[in-house]
């Protein structure tokens, strides 16, 4: 029997990227830990950026796509790369709050009750599946991701420094699943979606995972991400940027305020305040991350869909018509001025430049 050769189309078209040159010695630790991600994962660069993002602004991420698009292996290949505790936990319908935050066992021989913490104590916990357990499981992390700290009997233990929940959901299975509480879905700094990806991208995925790809090896650990963390706290946030991430939390509760009153009739409610909070935090540590010492309102802008979509609560008349949060803000991002950008003679440069901003766009 013949076998008839493959079709033109089982290739991409264009040139597959050629991997990229190491980083040198010197380069800054982001950089590097890039690299050694970008060695097991092939584009996502949004869902890297924002990963790093949620590192350094000390907040959640929230990853939704499709199976299959390496959601889960992106973060357990960052969490290697970065060298922290590091645990899993694969949210189930038959879990229990216990099996997340821990519980008190009795010890016959000492007549006391013991604490066993659960995996939430660790650097980076990945909840994957998070939507497959059912809302008391998932409402026992409201606690440690707010507060960073558990409850259980009559004593709290503090979460580890640094501490970052990134979770993974999927958005096309109703069956065996439970919709995330709005309580905690606000806990969570950015939620980010993931597409496909291109012809390209996904012959160098399928000819990489056929080979031999090794784990990546530590570039950071828990101390010099702490040191991270406090050098994008002294980035610089003009007030302005601070004024149009309110006002555009406020449009959001508030379509008419921005002349889109007819957009009113699809939002039950707004983002809160924390939205607010968490889009200044998560353009400073963009901005340190493109390496500038200063938030410009770009920032601000391109984070705002990842801040704002999964806290607006829409209703029953946008589920008819199909019009998802996203529908929304586009129009809303429109209609609300964005600042002039801030001069930099406003601030002093406290943070020397850091990771080149098309690193992490280069090719994998």
């Amino acid at each position: 029997m013949t076998v008839a050769p493959p079709p033109e189309t089982a290739r991409p078209s264009d040139p597959v990227p050629a991997p990229a040159a190491p980083p040198e010695p010197d380069a800054h630790p982001l950089e590097h830990t890039l690299y050694r991600v970008k060695q097991t994962i092939v584009g996502q660069d949004q869902l890297l950026e924002r990963m790093l993002v949620a590192l350094l602004a000390r907040g959640h991420l929230l990853v939704e796509g499709v199976p299959g698009l390496a959601k889960t292996m992106a973060i357990k290949t960052l969490a290697q790369a970065i060298g922290v505790d590091f645990k899993r936990i694969q949210f189930t319908p038959d879990l229990v709050p216990a099996d997340v935050v821990g519980t008190r066992i009795y010890n016959q021989q000492t007549g006391d009750f013991q604490v066993s913490l659960g995996p939430v104590f660790a650097n980076l916990v990945l909840a994957d599946e998070i939507n497959r357990a059912p809302a008391k499981v998932q409402s026992a992390l409201l606690e440690v991701m707010q507060e960073r700290q558990v409850t259980i009997g009559r004593e709290t233990f503090a979460a580890p420094d640094p501490f970052l929940v990134m979770a993974t959901q999927n958005p096309i299975e109703s069956e065996g699943t439970y919709p995330l509480p709005e309580a905690q879905v606000d806990r969570f700094m950015l939620k980010v979606l993931v597409g496909y990806p291109s012809s390209n991208e996904e012959f160098v995925i399928v000819h990489r995972m056929i080979g031999s790809v090794p784990p990546p090896t530590a570039a950071l650990d828990a101390a010099g991400l702490r040191e991270l963390q406090a050098a994008v706290d002294r980035v610089y946030v003009d007030p302005a940027i601070i004024g149009y991430a309110v006002s555009l939390a406020t449009a959001t509760r508030d379509p008419a305020s921005v002349g889109l009153p007819e957009l009113a009739r699809y939002v039950s409610f707004g983002a809160s305040p924390r939205a607010s909070i968490n889009l200044v935090l998560a353009a400073r540590a963009l901005a340190y991350l493109r390496g500038r010492t200063y938030v410009i309102p770009p920032d601000a802008r391109e984070l705002a869909p990842d801040v704002l979509r999964h806290r607006m609560v829409l209703t029953y008349e946008a589920l008819a018509d199909d019009v998802s949060a996203d529908d929304l803000l586009g129009p809303i991002l429109a209609a609300v001025p964005v600042p002039q950008e801030p001069l930099r003679e406003r601030h002093t440069p406290v943070v020397p430049p850091t990771v080149d901003p098309a690193w992490y766009q280069r090719p994998s």
